[in-house]
């Protein structure tokens, strides 16, 4: 299993009380604790303008910005978003964007990408909110340009959705055919069938059940289109709550509660609860437990948000002493 982690760049609330001159250094060193330490193949970043679990102004820092920061400032791991929003940059713009980062980390983006969901900051940057099928139709013809793009350095599409008309890209990405797509989201009609078709990577539901059912879904998908279901790498995200023994996890939850009553009040409950009843809360035999189960059903990439790490590194320490060296491999 292979293992990456999210730096906190403030979308979750997680920058907060860190004054602003401070974000960059915070955010750097955390990118090059996992340059450094090899058990994380990667570090990741969301894709979002407005702060969750509602729009309250704390900070949110770009994510393509970052791609680029982190690139130059580091020079082993990889980086990706989890996910891009097709619809928040035009998909021949979006590829060049990403080629640049590509070029500057020495080829080393992974492409997250998907139809996008946060209705409040679609409106409010003056996108609209299409329908479901729309969004889910921008997402395949903007990947058919990234993938004209990447190969050729031209691309010519007449969509429903997006027109081009010559695109030109040159230099191409450092790596061949560009970056790495993870096609994020568990839709079952069309997000998971474009998976099948274009994705390196998948990133859908983490809990057994949901991962399994998912999972036969895709491998449907791949036998229609004709693809080779072992060709994609399944992936999926987790909050980690971790201790060294189970009586310290409630004071945790604690912890994350009162964060997030700084800036969230009325959520902070039920963002406890939502973290308290997640796959990968406990001891790391707990999580390792779980993990296990979860690579039986074909689970190869752990993508993990630590929820107090601008804060606080012990968790990320304990997960990659204890939980990383049974897994990894």
């Amino acid at each position: 299993m292979r293992f990456g982690y999210f730096v906190p760049q403030g979308w979750r609330q997680d920058l907060t009380g860190i004054d602003p001159h401070r974000h960059w250094a915070v955010m750097r060193d955390l990118a090059l604790y996992g340059d450094t330490h090899e058990a994380w193949e990667s570090v990741w970043v969301y894709d979002h303008f407005h702060s969750v679990p509602e729009p309250n102004g704390e900070a949110v820092h770009e994510a393509w910005s970052l791609m680029n920061a982190f690139g130059a400032v580091t020079e082993r791991v990889r980086l990706g978003q989890m996910c891009t929003c097709m619809a928040y940059r035009n998909p021949a713009y979006l590829a060049k964007v990403a080629t640049t980062a590509d070029i500057v980390s020495g080829g080393r983006v992974e492409m997250g990408i998907g139809a996008g969901w946060y209705e409040h900051e679609w409106r409010a940057y003056g996108y609209g909110f299409p329908r479901p099928g729309e969004r889910l139709g921008m997402l395949d013809e903007g990947v058919q340009i990234f993938r004209q793009l990447w190969s050729t350095g031209t691309a010519t599409l007449e969509g429903e959705h997006y027109q081009v008309d010559g695109a030109m890209l040159s230099p191409l990405p450092l790596q061949a055919g560009g970056p790495p797509l993870w096609i994020a989201g568990s839709g079952e009609k069309v997000t998971l069938k474009i998976a099948a078709k274009y994705g390196a990577y998948t990133n859908f539901g983490g809990d057994p059940e949901t991962f399994e059912a998912k999972s036969a879904i895709l491998a449907e998908h791949c036998a229609t289109v004709g693809r080779d279901f072992d060709e994609i790498t399944r992936s999926s995200n987790f909050n980690v709550v971790i201790a060294q023994s189970e009586k310290e996890i409630p004071a945790l939850l604690d912890r994350y509660e009162a964060h997030y009553a700084k800036t969230v009040p009325s959520r902070a409950a039920g963002i406890r609860e939502e973290f308290r009843t997640g796959p990968l809360v406990g001891t790391p035999e707990q999580i390792v437990s779980t993990l296990t189960t979860l690579r039986g059903l074909g689970l190869a990439y752990t993508i993990c948000y630590f929820p107090m790490l601008a804060y606080d590194r012990s968790g990320l320490e304990l997960f990659e002493r204890e939980v990383i060296p049974a897994l990894a491999g």
